[in-house]
């Protein structure tokens, strides 16, 4: 089993559950920007999640020249689904990269001219963790707006009675 792979299942598994609450929503809820939340959107910090991803491993770890995607462009969640689905093919290519080689180093270069090293792992950590973040944000962005949530937690796996 590659754990990294199933780990990401789980991550597209939850992140789908977001997707059907985002969906209960109002076009104009979704991308209703909140002073509280220091003008972002549930629609931006969707945009800003695929934005690390495509930051950090596609243009920095996979030298892919990927373009900054800005929220605009994206007005409904069916549209934020279809790039998170191209996301999910640049993750998916990251980890077959990296497979097995986790310790490898990608030297990033900021706009400040200061630069680090930083492993595959830590890419992929960062990433994971940092969509989780944002994913509480939307929550809370949502429960403001007056919609209830689901449990958008890791969902467990279903348990199956084996008959003997």
């Amino acid at each position: 089993m590659d754990v990294f792979v199933s780990q990401y299942d789980w991550i597209q598994r939850s992140r789908e559950t977001l997707f059907r609450y985002c969906e209960t929503m109002s076009p104009e809820d979704y991308v209703k920007e909140l002073d509280s939340f220091g003008g972002d959107s549930i629609r931006s910090l969707h945009v800003h999640v695929v934005n690390c991803y495509r930051g950090w491993l596609g243009n920095r770890a996979l030298g892919k020249p990927l373009a900054e995607i800005k929220p605009e462009s994206v007005p409904i969640v069916r549209e934020m689904r279809e790039i998170f689905m191209e996301t999910d093919a640049l993750v998916h290519e990251f980890l077959n990269k990296f497979k097995g080689n986790w310790d490898e180093s990608t030297l990033v270069t900021f706009r400040s001219g200061a630069s680090a090293e930083f492993t595959a792992l830590w890419l992929y950590t960062h990433t994971t963790t940092h969509e989780f973040h944002h994913k509480g944000q939307i929550v809370k962005i949502g429960r403001i707006l007056g919609y209830i949530p689901p449990e958008t937690d890791l969902i467990e796996p279903e348990i199956q009675v084996v008959q003997k």
